[in-house]
Parts: C-alpha cells; sequence; structure tokens
C-alpha cells in the first residue's frame, strides 16, 4: 500500500511540475509579446501607417495640419485622450501636407478629421473640431 502511495504521490507530482512549467511558459509568452504603449500622441506618416493601425486593437488618427486653426484646437483634446486611454487606445497624428498617400487613400477631404481602426480595419470616420465631450463617446465605442 504504501509503494502505491508513494508512486501516486510522484505522478502528482510530475503532474504539477508539468503544469507549472506550462504556465510559467505562458506566462513569458504574453510578457514578451506584451504591447509597448506610447505617451501621448505618436507621428503617423505614409510609411509606418499599416504597421500602427495592424499593431494596436484600437486606433485614433488625427489627420491634421499645420496651418488648420480648427486642428490646432483639437490638438490638445487628443494629447489628453492619449493619456487618458494609454494602454487602451493609440492615438496618431497624421499631417495631410506631408503624408499624401493616406490622405488620399480615406478620402480626406476636410480637417481635422479622426479615422478610427479597430483590429487594422476602419470602423468610423469622425470630420470637424470635435470638443471632448462628443469625441470620447464615440472613441470608446470601440474598446
Amino acid at each position: 500500500m504504501t509503494e502505491k502511495r508513494n508512486e501516486y504521490d510522484a505522478d502528482l507530482e510530475e503532474i504539477r511540475k508539468k503544469k507549472m512549467k506550462s504556465l510559467l511558459e505562458k506566462k513569458k509568452q504574453e510578457t514578451q509579446g506584451a504591447l509597448e504603449w506610447p505617451h501621448g500622441t505618436i507621428e503617423v506618416t505614409d510609411q509606418n501607417f499599416d504597421e500602427i493601425i495592424k499593431k494596436y486593437p484600437v486606433v485614433v488618427v488625427d489627420c491634421w495640419a499645420p496651418w488648420c486653426g480648427p486642428c490646432q484646437m483639437v490638438g490638445p483634446v487628443i494629447e489628453a485622450l492619449a493619456n487618458d486611454y494609454r494602454g487602451k487606445i493609440v492615438f496618431g497624428k497624421l499631417n495631410v501636407d506631408v503624408n499624401q498617400r493616406i490622405a488620399g487613400k480615406y478620402g480626406i477631404m476636410s480637417i481635422p478629421t479622426m479615422l478610427i481602426f479597430k483590429n487594422g480595419s476602419l470602423a468610423d470616420q469622425q470630420t470637424g473640431a470635435l470638443p471632448r465631450e462628443m469625441l470620447e463617446p464615440i472613441v470608446k465605442r470601440f474598446l
């Protein structure tokens, strides 16, 4: 009986070790694959656009230009949202004067325009200088 008990305990210990090793390996993979979330807004360009919208689950791209007054008004709102939603939503800024390929691809005719991507696909598009009270609920729908 004692011999069977020892065999049973050894089997349980082996199962426990395998399970622990499996859990540690899974945690290690999750940690290695974890996203590095930016602080504040990030610059979006024709060159990095596809990489950014595919990398993060929700991305809001502010299409703007330096000469645009309404764009300048929305800038601080976008920056504040980027800080408040860090780890959940990435906010990027695309200067349409410099990055005309992306602006053309999405038919940006008026600025500011917000392109909202969910899992790499365009999910919504908002045009105009929306105050935070209007923009935030729109963006939160995609969480």
